[in-house]
């Protein structure tokens, strides 16, 4: 059984490789524009390819049964084209609705089996307060009151490397909204944070200009995207689920957990 995993040096698709041979995967293609750089684990069988470029996927999806594709919405109809071509038996994508609809909506009417991951806010993105943490304890944010279910990286990818082992298991044709265990308010997230790093966390409300000008040395233009992108979630609290658990045998990580493992991130050497 062939897999291929594309972004496969990525945040999320390497970690699918890795999960992929702890699960016993023995033939996993990893799509990379250097193979030289991308330190893969032995037995990963790196193909030079990117999908911003449709034209070097023609070899890398010879033979291929099974495939995680990574968001690349600038070449996805191309893409998807070559994957049907190729007989390509399952695809699971990463997606999402909202700015990602007419991604998904594309992959739905490709008619490839698929399986669409549509996850929250990465755990991972609490790195942005890690300055403040670490020089002030405190985190500075507009809005104490939306609420999340964030979710870390390595749960998703320890989803999809479970469907790709297992895809009789899925709901083909579907979207799984992939959250963390809780929903907690952003308030309650940098407490959360605290305690996972064993630090009393406090939050401070400010405003969305005074917010913009904190997280503009670490996300430079982003960072009013960002806000506007939490503060259009005020009246509209994310809702946990267990899908991670259900999928994978094993719960996703909480905040306090996540901040734990990355304890360094947060606390001053």
């Amino acid at each position: 059984m062939s897999i291929l995993v594309t972004g496969a040096t990525g945040n999320i698709g390497r970690r699918i490789v890795d999960h992929l041979i702890d699960m016993g995967a023995n033939d996993i293609r990893a799509l990379t524009t250097d193979p030289a750089k991308a330190k893969l684990p032995d037995g990963v069988r790196p193909v030079v390819g990117y999908l911003g470029r449709p034209d070097s996927l023609s070899a890398a999806l010879t033979g291929v049964e099974r495939m995680y594709l990574a968001p690349l919405p600038a070449t996805l109809d191309t893409t998807l084209r070559m994957i049907k071509a190729a007989d390509v038996s399952y695809v699971v994508a990463l997606s999402g609705d909202g700015h990602w609809q007419a991604h998904a909506d594309a992959i739905d009417a490709s008619g490839l089996a698929n399986t669409q991951l549509g996850p929250g806010e990465f755990l991972e993105n609490l790195a942005i307060w890690a300055d403040q943490i670490k020089s002030t304890a405190t985190v500075r944010d507009p809005y104490p009151d939306v609420v999340e279910a964030m979710i870390s990286m390595d749960d998703i990818a320890r989803v999809a490397a479970t469907l790709l082992m297992n895809p009789d298991q899925a709901r083909h044709g579907q979207m799984y909204e992939l959250t963390g265990p809780e929903a907690l308010s952003r308030a309650q997230i940098a407490q959360q944070i605290g305690v996972g790093i064993g630090v009393d966390v406090r939050y401070e409300q400010c405003t969305r200009d005074e917010a913009i000008e904190l997280l503009r040395p670490i996300m430079g233009d982003n960072a009013a995207w960002y806000l506007d992108t939490i503060g259009a979630a005020v009246d509209r609290p994310q809702r946990a689920n267990q899908l991670v658990a259900e999928l994978t045998g094993r719960p996703a990580q909480s905040v306090a957990d996540w901040a734990r493992q990355n304890a360094a991130l947060f606390v001053a050497d």
